[in-house]
């Protein structure tokens, strides 16, 4: 079963070999427990960083009355700081505004899977219920969702695909490196045989072709996101704006707040690099991070979908709860 609302689950299947990321899908915590929150936070990657912001300040905070007698004129003015920061979150909220829609757009083309996966169920099995080929198009649809996982991941789903397809057309594909592609000619081949016996009419077979080719238009989505990631450089300036900001600004902060600049430079720089990591995150939605597509969890809830409407259970372990979902 699909986890109940307000939980977390571990979808992990013992099928899959190699291990599995992890996507955290906690329940809705109030505000204060989301305060301590740390797994699917983006603080175990910032933490080093932050440290040595802290540092900086308490080095800063130890140096402000030397450097003021020293060098009265040549200190820095924290409207400086102000100034850039504006700037800076302008440029983040840009960058993560990108990377949120690559994410959204790849969560779109699953859906999209899932949506085809139920149509042609519905059709085949009205109208060609008793024909093997309707059964093997439906078991195909849910090869081709592993083949795309592993495509897009470089994981092995080999287990997948020899129980869901004829042993001919999986030593067929066994060592293509395009495997989607290969899967969805042969479900085209299934729906020719379909018409060439007669099982359907003319217009059934292009309305399933048409869910066929919104398959290719999925596939074609998800490498366009996979293999056209943001400008490596837009990546390298911010990262190298937000870093230097961060460590100049317990300079600018000790002269007007002095002891209080640890706390409040290190929380400024939280949400800057947090922003910047979690833009990171998102530009790559097919990824093992905590913040990706559940990859392995939509699989199977496609497969699912398929065994409910040919009546039948899933063939693979049901998810079991343990407070997060894995990939």
């Amino acid at each position: 079963m699909w986890p109940q609302a307000g939980s977390a689950y571990d979808v992990g299947l013992a099928y899959s070999s190699p291990p599995l990321a992890i996507m955290i899908i906690h329940s809705r915590h109030n505000w204060f427990e989301l305060l301590f929150v740390w797994r699917g936070s983006v603080l175990p990657r910032i933490l080093p960083r932050l440290c040595l912001v802290f540092l900086i300040s308490l080095l800063s905070a130890f140096a402000t009355n030397w450097w003021i007698s020293q060098h009265a004129q040549s200190s820095l003015n924290i409207y400086i700081f102000t100034l850039m920061g504006v700037s800076l979150a302008i440029f983040l909220s840009f960058r993560n505004s990108v990377s949120y829609e690559r994410f959204w757009e790849a969560r779109k083309l699953w859906g999209t899977l899932l949506i085809v996966a139920r149509t042609l169920a519905g059709k085949l099995l009205a109208v060609a219920d008793a024909r093997p080929e309707s059964r093997q198009m439906l078991h195909g649809i849910c090869a081709f969702a592993y083949a795309l996982k592993g495509q897009l991941r470089q994981d092995d789903v080999a287990a997948h695909l020899q129980r869901l397809l004829p042993a001919a057309e999986w030593q067929a594909i066994a060592d293509a490196p395009g495997k989607p592609g290969l899967i969805l000619l042969y479900l085209h081949r299934l729906n020719a045989s379909l018409r060439h016996s007669g099982s359907i009419d003319q217009w059934q077979w292009q309305s399933v072709d048409r869910n066929l080719d919104a398959l290719s238009d999925v596939v074609g989505g998800c490498e366009r996101i996979r293999n056209t990631p943001i400008p490596f450089t837009y990546r390298v300036l911010l990262n190298r704006t937000v870093t230097i900001y961060c460590m100049l600004l317990p300079i600018g902060l000790t002269t007007s707040i002095g002891w209080l600049t640890p706390l409040i430079a290190v929380f400024i720089a939280y949400t800057y690099m947090a922003l910047d990591v979690l833009g990171e995150e998102l530009e790559e939605p097919f990824g093992k991070e905590g913040n990706d597509l559940p990859l392995t969890a939509l699989c199977y809830g496609i497969e699912s979908a398929v065994c409910d409407m040919l009546r039948q259970p899933v063939p693979v372990p049901a998810p079991q709860p343990d407070g997060v979902y894995l990939y």
